[in-house]
């Protein structure tokens, strides 16, 4: 566990066994730079420049230095690149941020201190690049290590972010909310990894239950059997082929104003995916093999929960939470079932592996009409469509409702999980006619647009609510290049979730 230390000094001024500084391309020596290289290693320029370090974005160099003959420290240079529209990318720097911490690691130091870079380089606030520094931080010191034999703890212990400032209370608070941003994160990033026998829809219900409690909120569920009794057809349509108990957890957080603004947050919890009876085949990012990460929806809402408890923003937030196994077994539903859902609407099942929709469906409906929300927000593993159209960076936006759009937008901007908005016209719902039902879950193959079709699906279940959906099915897992967040869980909608709930201006 590493802990995160933000002090208003010059790197110079702190002690640590590895030093660490972020550069822009075709780089000046900053005075801080200097200063540090006077007390430690007036040659450091040198050394950098003939290491053919450049500060291209991606760059990472390591140096070693003996101090008085006797100790031996690291200096760690990482680079962001080229500014572009006069300012470089604030994501190249949690990506340096990232490679620094992970190299610290490699090296097996106790500690390391990294010097601030001028917040003018990226058109941000000093509070802006400790907060990203400390969450970035603690988001790449994560691993899971419970079913290893050999765990082989990391040695780093301690993170100290050098702010040569003196508006120190400012910085800590942000620290302080990068921080809970990361937890929050990790506890996702935890779960979504965790095997699927282990983390079962009862167990992500425990798990929503003890942040709940945690974080003073109040906490409700729902088991199958009440389930079945309110009439939510698609989730105990799409659990009962399993031997696990499907459940809908409800997490609410009641702002201080009572007026304050009603926000709804619903996740996608299929805590274990085999398509049911369209059983998926093994290999690649839809395969069998990844599909433990179908509840990634729900672990991001869950857990954005836990850090809008600590920031306590001007809004009610409630999170309902869709949670089932989709299983093949011998009660399993089937192609061309039709299911009724909790508002009345049915739909006629066409591919039983077009469960997640179906489980939202009736979370949608409930929130709709139990709490009235002003805004509603679902995010899912939804669509092999979305991840073939947006790859591995854009989670996919779909809404009618600019006023929405625009508000998630600006929160992606804002946090780096980017989004990316796809059309979401009603000329496409053609595509979801059934001659049995109201609708059928699979859009016809005539209209293409896969993602489309599932949002114009979820449509159905939202009422006049301003609402959005987010298609996470590129962006939840295995993320390239971004060395914060190793080859696992993202984590994703987290941070744009909670910053959505935190901006909201309806």
């Amino acid at each position: 566990m590493v802990s995160i230390q933000v002090v208003g000094k010059r790197i110079d001024q702190i002690q640590s066994n590895c030093y660490a500084f972020i550069f822009p391309k075709d780089f000046t020596i900053s005075p801080a730079i200097k200063s540090f290289a006077r007390t430690f290693c007036p040659d450091l320029e040198l050394l950098v420049r003939d290491a053919g370090f450049e500060g291209d974005h991606g760059q990472l160099r390591t140096f070693p230095i003996l101090l008085n003959g006797e100790t031996i420290i690291r200096v760690i240079c990482a680079g962001v690149g080229a500014t572009k529209d006069g300012a470089i990318d604030l994501e190249k720097y949690r990506c340096a941020v990232g490679r620094i911490v992970k190299e610290a690691e490699r090296m097996r130091c106790a500690s390391v201190a990294l010097a601030v870079p001028s917040a003018r380089l990226f058109g941000a606030t000093g509070a802006d690049l400790v907060r990203e520094a400390a969450m970035v931080s603690k988001l790449a010191a994560y691993r899971l290590t419970d079913y290893l034999s050999d765990k082989k703890e990391s040695t780093l212990k301690e993170v100290t972010i050098a702010a040569d400032t003196k508006e120190l209370a400012a910085i800590r608070k942000a620290a302080q909310h990068g921080t809970c941003l990361a937890e929050a994160m990790n506890r996702a990033r935890y779960w979504i990894d965790l095997p699927p026998s282990e983390l079962t829809p009862p167990a992500l219900c425990d798990k929503a239950k003890a942040i709940a409690k945690e974080g003073g909120l109040k906490f409700s569920f729902f088991n199958e059997k009440q389930i079945n009794e309110m009439g939510m057809g698609g989730l105990a349509g799409v659990s009962c082929g399993s031997h696990m108990d499907a459940r809908l957890a409800i997490i609410e957080y009641t702002a201080k104003k009572k007026t304050a603004p009603k926000i709804a947050l619903i996740g996608k919890g299929i805590t274990y995916d085999s398509g049911g009876l369209n059983i998926k085949p093994g290999g690649g990012p839809g395969g069998l093999e990844r599909m433990k990460e179908d509840m990634s929806g729900a672990a991001a809402v869950i857990a954005a929960m836990s850090a809008i408890a600590e920031l306590k923003p001007d809004a009610h937030v409630v999170a309902v939470v869709p949670l089932a196994e989709n299983m093949p077994g011998h009660s399993a539903f089937k192609p061309s079932d039709v299911l009724r859902f909790y508002n009345g609407v049915t739909a006629e099942v066409v591919n039983t592996d077009a469960e997640g929709r179906l489980i939202l469906a009736d979370a949608l409906a409930y929130a709709t009409k139990k709490y009235k929300p002003d805004v509603m927000v679902d995010i899912a593993t939804l669509t092999g469509s979305c991840m073939h159209a947006l790859g591995v960076f854009y989670t996919g936006l779909l809404t009618q409702d600019d006023t929405v759009a625009r508000q998630l937008e600006d929160s992606a901007k804002r946090t780096g999980d980017s989004v990316w908005r796809l059309p979401l016209d009603d000329d496409y719902e053609p595509a979801l006619h059934s001659s049995i039902a109201d609708i059928n879950n699979v859009g016809s193959v005539k209209y293409l647009a896969g993602a489309t079709t599932a949002a114009l699906f979820l449509k159905h279940f939202v009422g006049e609510t301003p609402w959005a959906h987010l298609d996470i099915a590129g962006t939840a897992f295995a993320m390239p290049d971004r060395p914060y967040l190793g080859s696992g869980a993202t984590a994703v909608g987290v941070r744009l979730l909670t910053d959505f709930v935190m901006h909201w201006r309806g």
